[in-house]
């Protein structure tokens, strides 16, 4: 069989169809572009969000309310009790470890946008359940009225957790709209190029 006739042979066998290299590019491009819209480059934000993290961790050791201090808080420990403790600042400390803590350190860590976003919404709840745990204390009843106001170590853990917010926020919101003006300027180039068949 001649040379010919077996590339004849070959495509017919193919279908006819040879691999479009453009459209491999495009497999590629957007493979990596749904990589990066997944994750979020901090910069310099990262160092601050970690020296937060450090902080907030130091105002567990600290006085939240007379001798009762965050980590005794957060298991309503004996201090806590003798100090009458309520709800909104046993609430706070576990928000404020959970997201301005660990999803913080996770976020930081792998990078993921879905983690600073949970990190984002969990400090923003802790913000205000921290603004109930001071007022609480400020505002004790009469049968408590020998109980301590709010501690050094429940406002600065308020202040942190509120400076978290912000930088998670800017965190955020920087990667959502290079995400979508990303997302635009990929759409106008296929829409300009006639030679383009994609589906965006």
């Amino acid at each position: 069989m001649s040379a010919s006739g077996d590339a004849a042979d070959h495509e017919k066998r193919s279908g006819g169809n040879t691999p479009d290299p453009i459209a491999e590019y495009q497999k590629d491009f957007e493979a990596a572009e749904k990589k990066i819209a997944g994750e979020i480059d901090p910069g310099m934000r990262a160092v601050v969000v970690a020296v937060c993290v450090l902080v907030l961790l130091l105002s567990f050791t600290l006085p939240h309310t007379g001798a009762a201090n965050g980590w005794d808080v957060l298991i309503y420990a004996q201090p806590a009790v003798d100090e009458h403790v309520k709800l909104p600042s046993r609430i706070f400390v576990w928000l404020a470890l959970v997201f301005g803590g660990v999803f913080s350190i996770l976020a930081l860590v792998t990078r993921r946008w879905v983690l600073a976003w949970i990190a984002l919404a969990g400090t923003a709840v802790s913000t205000v359940f921290g603004m109930l745990a001071i007022w609480s204390r400020q505002t004790l009843p009469v049968a408590d009225a020998s109980g301590a106001g709010p501690g050094i170590g429940l406002v600065l853990g308020w202040i942190t957790v509120i400076v978290l917010t912000f930088h998670w926020l800017k965190v955020v919101w920087t990667r959502t709209s290079m995400q979508l003006a990303a997302e635009e300027a990929r759409r106008n180039a296929a829409d300009e190029d006639p030679h383009n068949d994609w589906t965006v």
